[in-house]
């Protein structure tokens, strides 16, 4: 991707030529710059041989994180997508190919190990390295046949490395033939991926009612599932003047959009926090402070509207509750919206339950329905 004015160079990535036509497949990563702004960037191609051209967006899938574009030149053959994927062993060797740190063509050796189910969509769990500017290209086995395209790595692990199934790939390019010309402007597209997605999303999650798990004689909801983890942490071991347990829930995936917004997520973070030597007063002005260091961000940006927020005090169940709820909506995507709710227990001066809800890219429909939903399973149990 290039600056327009200037032609300075933005982000790189790779990505190949499909049989002997002259459409490339990439990541949509790859090229979103060029499809949200294309008053700003342009996309430029420069094959192994040196030679360069412009390239033209054809199609997007944001979901798969995918993208298709068309390039002045034919490709060889060597890269062909079978009408039905090969199936694939554990431990099978592939081979990605791409411009590693922009370095130049490089292929990297790894294995074949399963298919990622904690993402949303399906992914290849790829051992072997794929550094940044890899992005886009092919993995494919020793027979040459692609079987995925280069997406991510974990940058936590040493070697865990994640490819789009080649199915996907073969639905976007049965799209781009069916299509009589490419969108004029790709932010229409992208929004009514996005209102798919979280129909998808938010069905899931409520579809059975949320778990509720104990902290103290709070009962708090969380959704634990194969998209969804849940973590906990203590600071009871410390010297402090209060108790504080921590238990956080989030989707281990989100939807890249660019490089500063990723959307079509949902966390959840309790606090049980208790203390016996602070007085009242003292343990009011902590539990206010905790509430208030929960950012729900400010001011308005180029993706995001200023938060919208409403304060109110309810009961739900045998809870009596603070609630403050935010929302904001998405500029380039009508419809979109970011939900953050916040809510803190009122029936004990000496402790508090405090609590975050974080839902993004949503109707306003389904971001109520999810905040209702956790709210009225927040409820207090027997006194401990």
């Amino acid at each position: 991707m290039l600056l327009k004015n200037g032609r300075t160079q933005s982000t790189v990535g790779s990505g190949f030529l499909v049989g002997t036509g002259n459409l490339v497949l990439t990541n949509y990563h790859v090229v979103s710059q060029m499809a949200l702004d294309p008053d700003v960037y342009v996309g430029q191609y420069v094959d192994t041989d040196g030679k360069s051209g412009p390239i033209e967006l054809l199609a997007v899938d944001v979901l798969h994180d995918l993208a298709v574009v068309r390039i002045n030149r034919k490709g060889t053959g060597v890269f062909t997508i079978p009408e039905k994927p090969g199936k694939l062993t554990q431990g099978q060797y592939l081979y990605s190919l791409g411009n590693p740190l922009d370095l130049g063509f490089a292929i990297s050796e790894g294995a074949y190990n399963g298919v990622v189910t904690r993402s949303f969509y399906d992914q290849l769990m790829f051992t072997g390295p794929i550094n940044s500017g890899m992005s886009g290209g092919p993995s494919v086995t020793a027979g040459g046949e692609v079987a995925g395209v280069n997406v991510s790595k974990r940058r936590d692990g040493e070697l865990v490395s994640f490819l789009v199934p080649v199915r996907y790939a073969q639905e976007l390019l049965a799209r781009v033939a069916a299509a009589p010309a490419p969108p004029k402007d790709f932010n229409p597209l992208i929004g009514r991926q996005l209102l798919a997605h979280q129909r998808g999303m938010i069905d899931r999650l409520l579809d059975a009612p949320l778990t509720l798990k104990p902290m103290g004689p709070y009962l708090a909801p969380v959704r634990e599932s194969g998209q969804m983890r849940c973590w906990g942490r203590s600071n009871v071991k410390a010297e402090a003047t209060f108790t504080a347990d921590t238990m956080s829930c989030s989707m281990e995936s989100a939807i890249y959009v660019s490089d500063t917004q990723q959307t079509g997520q949902l966390s959840i973070t309790h606090h049980y926090v208790r203390s016996e030597s602070l007085d009242q007063v003292r343990f009011a002005a902590l539990a206010s402070k905790i509430f208030k260091d929960w950012s729900v961000g400010n001011g308005k940006g180029p993706r995001l509207t200023a938060p919208s927020c409403t304060e109110r005090f309810i009961k739900t169940n045998s809870l009596p509750l603070r609630a403050v709820m935010c929302v904001r909506a998405y500029r380039k995507f009508a419809g979109l919206y970011n939900f953050v709710l916040l809510s803190a227990s009122t029936d004990d001066a000496k402790a508090t339950f405090q609590s975050r809800l974080e839902v993004s890219g949503v109707s306003f429909e389904n971001g109520m329905r999810t905040t209702r939903a956790f709210l009225d399973a927040m409820a207090r149990g027997a006194k401990k």
